[in-house]
């Protein structure tokens, strides 16, 4: 058993379970060892919480960084889309995110701050709108995977309509660069 093993383990337990029914207890039982032995790789549910987030977080953190060519518009869509694509990829994605401090993608940031700077984005603006954009997805996320599905719809009076929730984030993207465009002007 190693690190990677035991957060592998944690994050299949839970897309079995849910975030609320992972415990260290239950983690240990899945493994065949005793639960005090995952304190030699987490110290606190906490510290295992935040490894299992930024290895959830791999498809986007590993996704290519934008090039000097890239049209700053359409990166800024593309990098958002493929947040949420991977939240979504894992139960509970935007609620383990949310509980999490970023930490290894730091100099990831930074290169993407970078770029929009450079491609005249004022840096507090483009702050702002990254920011923006990261909440708006858990936030989008976070909602579509509390949609228990079809079942809640019948629930609903006629007029109160189905949320199409690929639709929705796409309208609440788009309002975001637009607000970012015309502030901008760039």
């Amino acid at each position: 058993m190693n690190r990677e093993a035991v957060i592998a383990e944690a994050l299949a337990l839970l897309d079995e379970v849910g975030l609320d029914a992972v415990s260290t207890r239950r983690l240990a039982k899945r493994l065949n060892v005793e639960q005090p032995s995952l304190y030699w790789y987490f110290h606190t549910k906490k510290d295992l919480l935040a490894a299992m987030a930024e290895a959830a977080m791999t498809p986007h953190a590993t996704a290519p960084l934008p090039t000097p060519d890239d049209d700053w518009r359409d990166w800024f869509l593309d990098n958002t889309r493929s947040f949420r694509r991977t939240l979504l990829m894992r139960r509970d994605g935007a609620r383990l995110h949310a509980g999490s401090t970023p930490t290894g993608n730091l100099d990831r940031i930074r290169r993407k701050m970078d770029f929009l700077v450079a491609s005249g984005v004022p840096e507090r603006e483009a702050q702002m709108a990254m920011l923006a954009a990261s909440r708006f997805t858990v936030g989008s996320v976070l909602e579509e995977q509390a949609d228990t599905g079809p079942g809640d719809s019948a629930d609903l009076p006629a007029d109160v309509p189905v949320i199409d929730h690929s639709s929705a984030f796409e309208a609440g993207l788009a309002l975001i660069l637009n607000g970012l465009v015309h502030r901008t002007g760039v």
